[in-house]
């Protein structure tokens, strides 16, 4: 299967949720290719973008763990599928 580019857009709303996130990010680092982090304070947020290059069922996966952790919330974008 071909690998793709995807971006997750991550937010974190609970500081006590970013050790299981990061536990997770680590897990699956051979298919990260960047990662950058702001914390917006006066918001309460942080907002977190990886880029990934895996297949499709790899980025699900993660997209999927990281959905489950409490107030963290995620959406994917992929690349277009290039032959």
């Amino acid at each position: 299967m071909d690998s793709r580019i995807a971006i997750l857009g991550i937010f974190v709303y609970n500081q006590n949720s970013v050790e299981k996130l990061n536990n997770l990010l680590h897990s699956y680092g051979k298919y990260i290719v960047g990662r950058m982090g702001l914390p917006y304070h006066e918001k309460r947020v942080s907002v977190i973008s990886i880029i990934m290059d895996a297949e499709n069922d790899v980025i699900a996966a993660l997209a999927g763990k990281i959905g489950t952790l409490p107030d963290i919330y995620v959406k994917t974008i992929y690349s277009k599928a290039l032959s």
